[in-house]
């Protein structure tokens, strides 16, 4: 059965985070990416184990240096036999080695020529270095994440690099490929991490325009501001998280916690209540075990989960029932998402 992707070809220049996240999505789901890589000393090759990278995996990689003509001819010739070239460098860096979109659009006019950068191809930080905390930071994601009280907390570098960066990235070269497909016309898509933050905060942008939602951090619905949308320690040090927004289900959690008599409960809408109601829930919660909530709540409609690490999610029966971490060489990792009905492979590590 043919990937979804069977048949695209994309270059990919080696760079890091975003850029090979976007590539691996891509490579996931059928497409050839052929990564190029800068020559490096063998004793460095044979130190550094190229399968504990897993946002590299399926790909084809070949040494090229690009800063001599015969490594740039070798990238224009390439790219003459794909559909797409994704590189991650500051602005004008392709230019400067002669690979700018002029040339290669140049070459293969139908050509879908992704640029990921941290703050976009123009404007005033244009040039500047900076990470996934200072994108997402300045993209409005990183204020709204925290307690009440507390300093931001960087929700790792998902925002920024991965969901604002390489996914955008994924999606930004499918659609230009549709349209050169259809049209026979290439172009440029300028992939920046603050761009694609603030895409991603567009239903808090909403909520905010409609007044509900603060910009005091750790006071809103999603921001562990409601008691009802945390989580809580356990009697044995671990979590459990909670989400029970609808009414219904949050009358499902009070009633397996014991608490559908108590009255102060009945207020779950109303902000001021939420700190003591969030005291009472968490010294419940800390009355058990987390087994022993997830004997009780997990399969029912009380919008509740255990907090797992690494290890325990993985062996989780649903994680497991899924085939969501997959072994590969050794190394355990997520199997591609999303999946397809069409192309569905012998299991999930198939399609790696």
């Amino acid at each position: 059965m043919t990937a979804p992707l069977k048949g695209l070809r994309v270059i990919e220049i080696a760079s890091i985070g975003p850029a090979p996240f976007g590539c691996m999505m891509l490579a996931d789901h059928g497409a050839e990416v052929i990564r190029i890589e800068r020559p490096v000393d063998r004793a460095v090759m044979e130190v550094v184990d190229a399968k504990f990278d897993v946002l590299r995996r399926g790909r084809t990689t070949i040494h090229v240096d690009l800063k001599t003509p015969e490594g740039v001819a070798t990238v224009r010739e390439l790219v003459r036999t794909a559909e797409v070239f994704v590189e991650g460098f500051r602005p004008g860096v392709m230019e400067r080695l002669g690979l700018g979109p002029d040339v290669l659009l140049g070459d293969n006019p139908r050509l879908a020529y992704a640029r990921m950068t941290g703050w976009g191809q123009d404007g005033p930080l244009a040039h500047t270095a900076g990470h996934d905390i200072n994108y997402i930071a300045l993209g409005g994601a990183l204020h709204a994440i925290g307690r009440a009280g507390a300093k931001p907390t960087p929700p790792l570098n998902l925002v920024g690099d991965f969901g604002g960066g390489g996914m955008m990235l994924a999606f930004g070269v499918l659609a230009a490929v549709m349209r050169a497909r259809a049209t026979g016309e290439g172009q440029v898509i300028d992939c920046a991490m603050v761009d694609g933050t603030a895409s991603l905060m567009a239903m808090i942008w909403g909520m905010r325009a409609g007044g509900v939602w603060s910009g005091a951090r750790g006071t809103n619905l999603l921001d562990s501001g409601a008691h009802f949308y945390d989580s809580y320690e356990t009697a044995d040090g671990k979590f459990v998280a909670v989400g029970a927004i609808e009414p219904q289900f949050y009358a499902l959690l009070r009633e397996k916690l014991g608490l559908t008599d108590d009255a102060e409960f009945d207020a779950q809408n109303d902000p001021e209540k939420w700190p003591p109601l969030r005291e009472k829930l968490a010294q419940r919660f800390k009355m058990q075990t987390q087994a022993h909530w997830c004997a009780l709540f997990e399969g029912s409609d009380a919008c509740f989960a255990p907090v797992l690490g690494f290890d325990d999610m993985a062996a989780h029966p649903h994680i497991a029932a899924r085939g969501i971490i997959v072994d590969v060489d050794g190394v355990p990792q997520p199997a591609p998402a999303p999946r397809f009905s069409v192309h569905r492979g012998g299991s999930a590590k198939d399609t790696i």
